[in-house]
């Protein structure tokens, strides 16, 4: 007895088999980014998770659905079905991956791996490299780390050479940053009212915050701190320490203290000295060029 089925042509059969495991393995991973997409959106994730492990989480997810999609096709074609049976069982994997790609790869993906799980840094810090790139992380895919610098440019740093280099995150465990103002005055300044202008310019800034200790509020000790940290050849160096609460605020806090302390100074008269350099002659020596055949005798001291 023959059923309806045996009377489809084999070749049929077989790319409708094919065609409908192609659409399960379509419709499955449209079902995994919609979740995915969903739990991000969600407030609990919002709050435990961040965006570099969903980021990352999906697009493997999406490579294992693919790859179990076309091994389940494969084993339905007599002349491919080892090959199928082996990417389904995840044998075959590591060995096709192996053979086609490169070292660098394999690397950028193991490292990316460890970037994840170690989180030296996720998507929305602020770092700077040994290689002297500086930006806010916008992605970290499984060969790659994409930066957006301060001029909004993209920088693409594989993440093998990432993975190796001193790393200063800006936004690890705490964003606070503290910004050194050094400020050169003459020497024949009044140090105690330089620093008093110093330190009431910066404490009025609107963005610095107050990082005393308990200890340091109850004995009324300075928000701002000014100590004198070096004899220059023409200047005495002043320097303030100002805390903000993330880098970006920092600059500006930087910025705006220098402008504020200078027009201080300029009304109290407060000199910030150049170097200078004095040019002497020896005795009977003159200023000026000799005629041909003379010579100078002049010097710097």
């Amino acid at each position: 007895m023959t059923s309806v089925y045996d009377h489809i042509p084999a070749d049929f059969r077989l790319a409708a088999v094919i065609a409908s495991i192609l659409a399960i393995t379509i419709l499955g991973n449209w079902v995994i980014n919609v979740t995915i997409s969903r739990v991000a959106q969600s407030r609990l994730a919002q709050d435990s998770i961040d965006d570099t492990v969903l980021n990352f989480a999906h697009r493997l997810i999406s490579i294992v659905i693919y790859a179990a999609g076309i091994g389940a096709c494969l084993t339905h074609i007599p002349e491919l079905k080892i090959v199928g049976h082996s990417l389904l069982t995840g044998a075959g994997i590591l060995t096709v991956v192996g053979g086609i790609a490169s070292q660098q790869v394999l690397g950028n993906i193991v490292s990316g791996f460890m970037i994840v799980f170690f989180r030296p840094f996720r998507i929305g810090d602020r770092i700077t490299l040994s290689g002297g790139y500086t930006g806010t992380v916008e992605d970290i895919t499984l060969r790659e780390t994409v930066l957006k610098d301060p001029e909004n440019n993209r920088v693409i740093i594989p993440n093998s050479q990432i993975s190796s280099q001193v790393v200063v995150n800006s936004n690890h465990t705490d964003s606070k940053i503290c910004k050194f103002i050094e400020v050169g005055v003459g020497y024949s300044t009044d140090l105690e009212s330089a620093m008093e202008i110093m330190r009431d310019e910066i404490s009025r800034h609107p963005l610095l915050i107050d990082q005393r200790t308990e200890d340091q509020r109850r004995s009324n000790a300075p928000l701002v701190t000014v100590r004198v940290t070096d004899l220059g050849d023409s200047s005495i160096t002043l320097k303030a320490w100002a805390w903000a609460d993330s880098p970006a605020n920092g600059f500006v806090l930087q910025c705006d203290s220098y402008l504020n302390v200078k027009r201080r100074f300029d009304e109290a008269g407060i000199e910030i000295p150049f170097p200078q350099q004095t040019i002497s002659f020896a005795p009977g020596a003159s200023p000026w060029p000799r005629e041909e055949g003379g010579s100078r005798q002049d010097s710097v001291s």
